[in-house]
């Protein structure tokens, strides 16, 4: 067990050290991208201008990811984001060269085995829109407002650990941002620091 959590702990610290990679602050306009869906679509985020956007940045080997998709957690806010109309995009920016990369068909598996209702599942292989993004951690949560301004960015929520227990006592970031942009109101917590593992970029 004290092993378990010394390599949780490692992954906490791999999280930390991402943070170089600067994260597009609440505020400011979302980067445009282009990316592949699971169902080999072509997903841009300027076909939802108008519409709520979030971003999820995921990875299913990552046992911060595991935390939150074992305990349904995700899958119960990509509902309540369907059920506001929201638009989920989950996206998974490791590199094919990682022993961690997944391809679209594994992917989608994945999504089922789960119960995953993402509104798309893309791939972005080249890190490109992870990098764009300042994405460091999986799991990375970012709001994206109507008309394509960033209103959170960060962690998924309020405790640092990969224990599906802490859950209930943390404060849902992303699912209060939602709740407060929805009723009009300005964001609380506009910006958090992520935890997780770090995105497997090329050169990670």
């Amino acid at each position: 067990m004290r092993q378990i959590w010394r390599f949780i702990a490692i992954l906490l610290v791999t999280g930390l050290v991402c943070q170089a990679k600067a994260m597009i602050e609440p505020g400011k306009a979302a980067p445009g991208f282009r990316l592949q869906s699971l169902d080999a679509e072509t997903i841009t985020l300027e076909q939802f201008k108008g519409r709520w956007v979030v971003l999820e940045w995921t990875n299913p080997d990552c046992p911060f990811v595991q935390k939150h998709y074992n305990a349904s957690n995700m899958q119960a806010l990509q509902h309540f984001a369907a059920s506001n109309k929201l638009i989920w995009l989950q996206i998974n920016s490791t590199h094919p060269g990682h022993p961690e990369y997944r391809s679209a068909s594994v992917m989608k598996a994945w999504n089922n085995q789960q119960q995953a209702k993402p509104s798309y599942g893309l791939l972005d292989p080249q890190g490109m829109v992870g990098r764009a993004y300042g994405a460091r951690t999986t799991p990375q949560m970012v709001l994206i407002n109507p008309v394509g301004v960033i209103v959170y960015h960060g962690a998924i929520d309020s405790i640092r650990s990969a224990n599906p227990a802490d859950i209930p006592k943390a404060v849902s970031y992303l699912r209060q941002a939602i709740e407060e942009s929805l009723a009009g109101k300005a964001v609380s917590t506009t910006t958090s620091v992520p935890y997780g593992c770090s995105v497997k970029y090329a050169s990670s």
